[in-house]
């Protein structure tokens, strides 16, 4: 019996340490201090990166203040000619400290009377703009996920550790992009989830799970495959661009770096180029978000009858209701037919209309036959996203099922929520 007694409790003692050792690993997993960096802010302003000064001063401080004035200057100058493709002769000091948001250090060195600094501008996008005559308004993606896998010595990670590949992205600055990026960055549980082998895993369900924790539309898996010839010496890198949750190819390149430190700017030259392969697949209309990852709203108000609400402390219908024309209703409380005085003119409503737009051309098609509709008083494009499905303002005179009806007869299919409406052609 004492032997039985004995055993237990050893047995017991295992199993406890065996659960604290297995609680340690999980936490390890998940606590790791070097997990990853948070992505920097990205704003719309438009930004002018690698202005490199050389300047002097009577101290240290003034030096520096030239110099970044002397940036500005240049940036100024950069941004004019990538935007119209010729030279200018610049801005006064004055009117420029305007329009610079903010100036960005990449690196520089302060002596005594001498500056040298390769700088960052930052123009804001309004007041720049308007001077350049360029709009204030982009067309950018709708958010799309950023799985930046990263290939090195036979093996692939994403944030398991803190990699150069996903420092890269963290750093880079998108407000100048077409595309909505977002970043995580395997904070928590997100490393757990977001790994190499899930780029691979076509399953829809997951995948929405995945991308409706942050908010995200679709995934775009920025790849990296870096190949050392020996330890410190050339690193060549093969970048390819995929999307979506079947791992589409859209694009390649290689970029090489004869020294295993520059690394880091080869992998920043290599999301730029990414960038611009994403942004021109938007624009020609490849990078559309997967149909099958949109959670449609199965509520419908056509279903719906008025046995289903209580309406004993509600509201009173308005006129042009659910039931038709409203019945005027005389002194006495009896109804008077058709000899009113007059007919209470429909109430204009405001409706969100979301709608496909895989194409520039689909936003002009999709305004055109909404305002063609009768009482339609106006339909804008509130919210763009090429590639996916945009919302338009619709004002309408007369109620939401009225217009739901109205696009119906033109072919459309209709899928109505509360204030909202979702359009969308047969065969999309």
């Amino acid at each position: 019996m004492s032997f039985l007694t004995d055993f237990r409790i050893k047995f017991a003692a295992i199993i406890s340490v065996v659960t604290m050792l297995a609680g340690t690993v999980v936490y390890a997993q998940l606590e790791g201090t070097e997990r990853g960096v948070a992505p920097l802010a990205s704003t719309g302003d438009f930004e002018v990166m690698g202005v490199a000064v050389d300047v002097h001063g009577d101290n240290a401080i003034e030096a520096r203040k030239k110099g970044w004035e002397e940036a500005q200057r240049k940036a100024w100058k950069m941004l004019y000619k990538r935007t119209h493709g010729s030279e200018t002769e610049g801005l006064p000091d004055a009117r420029l400290n305007t329009i610079v948001s903010a100036i960005i250090v990449e690196q520089e060195q302060i002596g005594p009377r001498r500056y040298i600094a390769t700088l960052g501008v930052m123009f804001d996008r309004a007041r720049a703009g308007s001077i350049l005559g360029v709009g204030g308004q982009r067309l950018r993606s709708p958010p799309l996920l950023v799985l930046p896998v990263m290939w090195s010595g036979g093996s692939a990670q994403v944030f398991e550790s803190r990699t150069e590949w996903q420092k890269a992205w963290a750093r880079f600055s998108s407000g100048d992009s077409a595309i909505d990026y977002v970043r995580p960055y395997g904070s928590d549980s997100e490393s757990l989830v977001l790994t190499a082998g899930q780029a691979n895993r076509p399953s829809r369900r997951w995948w929405r799970s995945i991308l409706d924790q942050f908010g995200a539309a679709d995934v775009i898996i920025p790849i990296v495959r870096l190949t050392y010839e020996y330890p410190g010496g050339p690193v060549t890198g093969r970048f390819t661009a995929r999307y979506g949750p079947d791992n589409r190819y859209v694009d390649s390149f290689t970029l090489k770096v004869a020294r295993s430190e520059d690394i880091p700017k080869m992998l920043d030259q290599g999301i730029v180029r990414l960038d611009n392969i994403y942004a021109s697949a938007l624009s020609r209309g490849v990078l559309k978000t997967d149909k099958s990852l949109i959670i449609e709203d199965p509520f419908n108000l056509d279903e719906l009858s008025l046995d289903d609400f209580d309406l004993e402390d509600g509201p009173a219908l308005e006129s042009g209701g659910l039931e038709g024309p409203a019945s005027i209703t005389g002194p006495g409380g009896s109804e008077s037919g058709g000899e009113a005085p007059a007919t209470t003119a429909a109430a204009t409503t405001s409706i969100s209309l979301q709608f496909d737009t895989p194409d520039v051309g689909a936003v002009g098609r999709g305004e055109s036959a909404v305002r063609s509709i009768p009482g339609v008083t106006s339909a804008s494009t509130s919210s763009l996203a090429l590639g996916g499905v945009s919302v338009m303002n619709v004002t309408y005179r007369g109620d939401i099922s009225a217009l739901a009806q109205a696009l119906r007869a033109q072919g459309w299919q209709v899928q109505q929520g509360a204030g909202a409406l979702r359009i969308s052609r047969s065969g999309q």
